[in-house]
C-alpha cells in the first residue's frame, strides 16, 4: 500500500470523531488562531472575482470563518473528511466547492487563485515539498499562500523529543510533528513574506508569495 493511501485510510478511520480528539485544543489557543488567520484572509481581500483555495480542509473547522463574497474551493484527500466538511457547510450556510483531491497532485490550471490557505495540513502530506510546488503552480502571481502550521522545534531537546514521540501521531492518524516546515518551503521555491511565532517555535502563522 502507498504511503498516501495509508495516510489517506488513517484519516478516514479518525474522521467521525476528529473533532472530539480536538475539542480542547479549539476551546484554547487554536480557535483563536484559526480566527486571527482567517482576518489575515478577509485584509487580502481587495478587489471582485478572487478565488480561494482552502488546500486540506480536513473536517472543515475553518468553514465558519469563510468570508463572504468571494469564491471558494476547498479540497481534502480524505473522502471521509469530506463528508464531515459538508456538514459543517450546510450548519454554517456556506458555499464551498468541496472535492476529493490530493495537494500533491491539484486539478486545477496554473495561476487559479489569488489566495490558498492551508491550517495543520504539511504535517501529513506525504511529500511536503511536492505539495507545496503544486500549490505554487496554482497560485497566482501575484497571489499569496497563508499558512498556519505546526513544526519541529529549532530547539535542540525539544526537537529531539518531537523526533522520538512522532510515530505516536503517525500510526494513529497520519501526522508528523517534527515537519520542518520553512525548509520545505525553500526547497519549494516559495518566497517568505512574514512569519509569527503563535507557540514558541512550534506554531507560525506563515504568508508566502511566488
Amino acid at each position: 500500500m502507498s504511503e498516501n493511501n495509508k495516510i489517506k485510510k488513517r484519516y478516514d478511520r479518525v474522521a467521525p470523531v476528529y473533532d472530539s480528539l480536538e475539542y480542547l485544543m479549539e476551546k484554547g489557543k487554536m480557535g483563536d488562531w484559526r480566527q486571527n488567520l482567517w482576518q489575515r484572509v478577509e485584509d487580502k481581500i481587495d478587489k471582485d472575482n478572487m478565488r480561494l483555495l482552502e488546500a486540506g480542509i480536513g473536517s472543515g473547522k475553518n468553514i465558519e470563518y469563510y468570508p463572504d463574497n468571494i469564491e471558494i474551493y476547498a479540497i481534502d484527500f480524505s473522502p471521509k473528511m469530506i463528508q464531515e466538511a459538508e456538514k459543517k457547510a450546510k450548519k454554517y450556510n456556506r458555499e464551498v466547492k468541496l472535492l476529493e483531491m490530493d495537494i500533491q497532485d491539484l486539478n486545477f490550471e496554473d495561476n487559479n487563485f489569488d489566495l490558498i490557505v492551508t491550517s495543520c495540513v504539511f504535517c501529513s502530506v506525504p511529500d511536503p515539498v511536492k505539495g507545496l510546488k503544486e500549490l505554487k503552480r496554482v497560485l497566482k502571481k501575484d497571489g499569496r499562500i497563508i499558512m498556519l502550521e505546526h513544526m519541529r522545534s529549532q530547539n535542540e531537546l525539544v526537537g529531539k523529543l518531537m523526533d522520538l514521540f512522532n510515530w505516536v501521531s503517525l500510526y494513529t492518524w497520519g501526522a508528523n510533528i517534527n515537519r520542518k516546515t520553512i525548509e520545505n518551503i525553500e526547497k519549494a521555491g516559495l518566497k517568505l513574506v512574514e512569519v509569527n511565532d503563535l507557540m514558541s517555535d512550534i506554531v507560525k502563522e506563515i504568508e508566502l508569495k511566488k
